[in-house]
């Protein structure tokens, strides 16, 4: 597996990931319009243009996706995304892990997901993402946001 950034021809392969992705949230959540389902094509190659889109490739096929954007100083980071058969075996801490490298001048990220997303959450703690607040936004979902620090102390000798 390689980890590189994506290009806008890429886009409607990564929309197709995060779809198929994001399938069994929208089942937890009992919501078929959450926005990873609903956004376009063009959407995502305006992304992919303005911001960082890291992509997971194995044998030709896309695999994973993340998002990232600067905003001064802090990463948004956003649609983690695995395709369901490879889901569980590490590619959403690897795909983190790059985005974590690829923009070295965050002096934080930040992201969020749902309150039921019990997976998600243990990644994002694992990863070092702490709870900041959580969001209420209806009846069936709060959102739960999270921020990881980057560690900027020099290495022990």
């Amino acid at each position: 597996m390689v980890i590189e950034r994506a290009a806008t021809a890429d886009a409607g392969e990564i929309l197709t990931v995060q779809r198929a992705a994001y399938v069994a949230e929208a089942q937890l959540y009992g919501d078929p319009f959450i926005p990873p389902l609903v956004e376009s094509l063009e959407q995502v190659r305006k992304v992919i243009e303005t911001a960082v889109v890291l992509k997971a490739i194995d044998d030709g096929r896309i695999i994973g996706a993340v998002r990232g954007r600067l905003s001064g100083t802090t990463c948004l980071v956003g649609r983690l995304v695995v395709v369901p058969d490879r889901q569980g075996q590490g590619l959403g801490t690897a795909l983190l892990s790059a985005l974590h490298e690829r923009v070295p001048e965050a002096e934080a990220f930040d992201l969020f997901t749902g309150h039921l997303s019990a997976g998600n959450l243990r990644l994002y703690r694992r990863l070092g993402y702490r709870e900041t607040s959580r969001e209420r936004m209806d009846d069936h979902l709060t959102l739960v946001h999270l921020r990881r620090t980057p560690d900027r102390s020099p290495p022990q000798r």
